[in-house]
């Protein structure tokens, strides 16, 4: 290869002497290169190669020549670089690596977090199942609390049960029903208006929601699980409330049935030997208390116990003639004691009361008994006589008909016959006598008895 053009490689072939060979002069190298150069500035640059010969010019020329010496100088300053610092890339490495651990970090943070979440959620989500056992087991217990509310006896449950602030003025006189007097009616032990404790489920079952949902329905759920909770509060505490005023009214109404008999001066222990038992019977099996019953479970023991007295009080007093003997207002045309005779107009005791009624009217017997007495008795015209057991009977006189014969078992309210006036009477009415022993007593003073048992 040869940078040289090519009147100069001539100019050497035809002048160069051979024994100059290996020698130049200083004049003539001066020379040479003067020739050359300007050789060189007419016809470019040469490159010539295993006889082949290659021109271009000298801007090429130069541009190839810098291209080359920046690439060159560029590769000794990245060599000299990388040489002397070689540290560079131990940094770099080490900053890829310090990233590295850095996002691994923040992973296994993340992943730490995920899995706190996921627990508090498995936390939160086992308490809500727990507080929602709770509450059903809660609520399972109110119901059977209201069923043995409901399977109360209506006759037994004397006392006011105020009812639930959300009914209305219409609704309870669309079902309240008037308890009748004793002295309007023959039965006083009517029953009266449902007043059941019931369970009301003022709030939808809640489902279990699924855990990835629960953390996002947290609050709304604890809200639910808080309106249940008080729901359950209101209903145990109506139930509360209805137990308690059934026992009030219960051991108010034994009371009261004491009272009447201590009054009327009747031995109990006479009456209830007197009362008639059913056909009845089966093992003795005590009432037991689990140990761990609660307040509301002992209440409804003792109400159980008082009820079984007042059923037992009830028994007796059907023996006790404290009822009226004819429907309808009550009006007496006659008292009990001393009085003018009607026909003869002088003094006289009269031993009943006489009530005002229309011929034909029904009357009822006042208690329960068995008849002993039936047909025509001289002054009482038309009479029957029922015998209700230690020393107590009822005399019903001035009958127009009689409807029972003597050794009838009468029951409370039957319609022994009709109102007439037969025997010494002066018009239609019923003559009634209450006797003690024998003895003729105040009907009025077992009427009044039959007021106090039926108030409240």
């Amino acid at each position: 290869m040869s940078y040289r053009s090519g009147h100069h490689s001539e100019y050497h072939q035809h002048h160069h002497h051979p024994q100059d060979h290996g020698r130049v002069s200083p004049r003539r190298a001066v020379a040479h290169a003067a020739s050359a150069a300007s050789v060189q500035e007419r016809n470019g640059y040469a490159i010539v190669h295993a006889g082949k010969q290659v021109r271009f010019g000298p801007v090429v020329f130069w541009i190839v020549v810098g291209t080359v010496t920046v690439l060159g100088m560029w590769s000794a300053a990245t060599a000299t670089y990388f040489a002397f610092r070689d540290d560079v890339l131990t940094r770099l490495i080490a900053r890829q690596a310090e990233m590295q651990y850095a996002y691994e970090d923040r992973i296994a943070e993340l992943r730490a977090k995920v899995d706190r979440t996921t627990s508090r959620q498995l936390l939160d989500q086992e308490q809500f199942d727990q507080k929602l056992d709770q509450i059903m087991r809660r609520q399972t217990a109110l119901e059977s609390r209201a069923t043995a509310l409901g399977a109360m006896p209506d006759a037994t449950v004397t006392g006011s049960i105020r009812p639930s602030a959300r009914g209305t003025a219409s609704d309870t006189s669309s079902t309240a029903t008037p308890k009748p007097s004793p002295i309007s009616d023959t039965v006083i032990f009517v029953a009266p208006p449902d007043r059941e404790a019931r369970l009301e489920s003022r709030a939808p079952l809640i489902a279990n929601p699924q855990p990835n949902q629960f953390a996002k329905v947290q609050g709304g759920v604890d809200n639910v699980l808080v309106r249940l909770q008080t729901s359950l509060d209101q209903v145990e505490r109506r139930q509360i409330a209805a137990l308690s005023s059934v026992e009030d009214g219960m051991e108010s109404k034994v009371r009261r049935m004491r009272g009447v008999i201590t009054d009327l001066g009747l031995d109990m222990a006479q009456l209830e030997a007197a009362t008639p038992r059913a056909g009845v019977g089966g093992p003795f099996v005590p009432v037991k208390l689990t140990a761990n019953a609660g307040p509301f479970e002992r209440q409804l023991y003792q109400i159980n116990v008082t009820r079984a007295q007042v059923d037992r009080l009830n028994r007796t007093l059907a023996l006790v003639p404290y009822r009226k003997p004819v429907v309808g207002e009550v009006e007496f045309t006659s008292g009990f004691g001393v009085r003018s005779d009607p026909f003869l107009g002088r003094p006289a005791m009269h031993t009943g009361l006489d009530f005002r009624a229309a011929m034909g009217d029904p009357v009822r017997a006042t208690a329960n008994g068995k008849v002993v007495s039936s047909g025509w008795a001289g002054g009482y015209g038309r009479m029957v006589e029922i015998d209700h057991g230690n020393g107590l009977s009822t005399r019903y006189g001035h009958l127009s008909q009689i409807n029972v014969k003597v050794g009838d078992l009468i029951k409370i309210g039957q319609v022994i016959g009709e109102v007439g006036s037969t025997g010494r009477s002066t018009g239609p009415h019923l003559h009634y006598e209450t006797r003690i022993d024998g003895d003729a007593v105040d009907p009025q003073k077992f009427l009044r008895a039959g007021v106090r048992l039926s108030a409240g």
